[in-house]
């Protein structure tokens, strides 16, 4: 019997075809949470022969996650460690302010929230709201040059021009008065100036360290694991976050070419500690150091009435708490729902819910920006807001300079600030931080910064999007495809 290769080549390629097909199946199966896409890979994968399981192996495996997973390993543990027997009682009690404790749905929101991330619930804070770079900047410098401890600044862009280098002129002089210093910056972020900043923080020797940063063009999952957290933490005791990168585009005032609209936030009270837990975890995981003492974790008192807790969030983390976060508060909502964001394509889950919550007469109002600083972002959310306009949102698109201001209101007693903006790059591939917060005089500010933006915004309506021209809506729908990486 001959039993050369040419004979037995036909079997080993159908063994291996029948494997590759079985296996891949299996794993769309198992690690697919949506039935339809599971259902839809399986089926091409049996349907085209050959090349459905490469293909599938190719785009269809989220090696975002398990990649952040390899990296950063299990993260829900250390929050875990966090929480103690008493912080559901501490949510759902007296801490919270008065008008939410007597409101059922956010006490009921703060036990979802409790059960999706540990991470205490801090009461005792205060907050105040920083307009532009303009306000922001020169109360985040004075922070620095009154340091006397410590300092820890994580930023997405920190560009090398007029604001950037005012901050390492700060940071430089307060490593000179023995002031420990921490920088972290986005390795992708630290390349939107040219030249770039790094060579001066060099020069300074100041202790940086770049997040993921690779000039190795295989490593390309770091492309899409980027840090997009902007936290300031001056001796453990004030925190400023938000979503202000550093660039004189901030500095509105002083009329720069590109003009950036935007709001910062300046934080004492016990959840600044929360902040540096984020910050001290980034920055292990970056350089290995473990940041820890009273430098970086003081004893904090109680400063105001907001009770508040930190939300980090990364790809790294099965349930995105940000994203989880969004869709309690929309399903909790009473009365209202007010969000600003600079790139808004939501997810068909996170679509569906602003739907529903205007169909169950919520108030529901999106503000976007008129101008957008990335017009394909704007062009991909299009077709999603025909749809949510004929269910009765709101949408606005603001005038003036590109605004990158975010924040999210409900009920004016709820609110939630910070880094991430409603696409799938902050709620899937990014890691960011937000703040999530309970105090009605808050949630009153913020809205009014929300009324300021509508006053002088234009309504978009369903008859004007559905007036668009045949190419217009193809390329907004060519777009729409390519979302989940926008």
């Amino acid at each position: 019997m001959d039993l050369s290769f040419s004979h037995i080549w036909p079997f080993l390629i159908a063994a291996i075809q029948a494997a590759a097909v079985l296996g891949t199946m299996a794993h769309a199966m198992l690690t697919k949470g949506d039935a339809k896409a599971a259902a839809g890979w399986v089926a091409f994968i049996l349907f085209v022969p050959f090349l459905g399981w490469l293909i599938y192996l190719i785009f269809g495996v989220n090696r975002i996650q398990r990649r952040a997973l390899e990296l950063r390993g299990d993260r829900q543990h250390v929050f875990n460690a966090l929480s103690s027997p008493d912080d559901m009682q501490r949510v759902t009690g007296t801490t919270l302010p008065e008008r939410a404790a007597k409101m059922p749905e956010l006490a009921g929101l703060a036990r979802f929230s409790q059960k999706l991330l540990a991470e205490r619930f801090e009461p005792g804070n205060t907050i105040q709201i920083l307009e532009n770079g303009d306000e922001a900047y020169p109360a985040m410098l004075k922070a620095i040059d009154g340091a006397q401890h410590a300092v820890a600044l994580s930023t997405y862009i920190f560009n090398n021009d007029r604001a950037g280098r005012q901050f390492v002129e700060a940071l430089a002089r307060a490593k000179q008065r023995g002031v420990r210093i921490r920088i972290l910056v986005d390795g992708v972020g630290a390349w939107y100036s040219r030249p770039s900043l790094i060579p001066l923080l060099e020069k300074h020797e100041l202790n940086y360290a770049r997040f993921l940063h690779s000039f190795m063009p295989w490593r390309m999952p770091y492309l899409n694991m980027r840090t997009h957290q902007k936290i300031l933490v001056v001796d453990g005791r004030i925190g400023f976050t938000g979503g202000m990168n550093i660039a004189e585009g901030n500095l509105v005032a002083t009329k720069p070419k590109k003009p950036i609209l935007d709001h910062h936030f300046r934080i004492e009270g016990p959840v600044v500690s929360q902040l540096m837990q984020t910050f001290a975890h980034e920055w292990g995981f970056t350089t290995d150091e473990v940041l820890d003492g009273p430098d970086w974790f003081p004893a904090l008192e109680p400063r105001g009435d907001i009770v508040a807790r930190g939300l980090a969030a990364g790809p790294d983390l099965d349930m995105n708490p940000i994203r989880w976060t969004f869709m309690g508060a929309l399903a909790q909502a009473h009365e209202r729902v007010r969000i600003v964001t600079p790139y808004f394509v939501p997810d068909s889950t996170l679509a569906t819910n602003l739907s529903l919550a205007a169909m169950r007469g919520v108030t529901v109002d999106i503000v976007l920006p008129g101008t957008n600083n990335l017009p394909f972002v704007d062009w991909a959310a299009t077709p999603q807001l025909a749809w949510m306009l004929r269910t009765g949102c709101r949408v606005w698109k603001s005038s003036g300079p590109f605004d990158h201001t975010k924040l999210m209101t409900v009920d004016g007693v709820w609110s939630t600030i910070g880094s991430a903006n409603w696409d799938a790059r902050s709620l899937r591939l990014n890691f960011e931080f937000n703040l999530e917060c309970y105090g009605a005089t808050f949630a009153h500010a913020l809205d009014l910064i929300v009324e300021r933006r509508i006053a002088k915004a234009q309504p978009v309506s369903h008859a004007e999007l559905a007036a668009r021209s045949l190419p217009l809506r193809l390329r907004d729908a060519a777009l729409r495809l390519a979302s989940p990486y926008l």
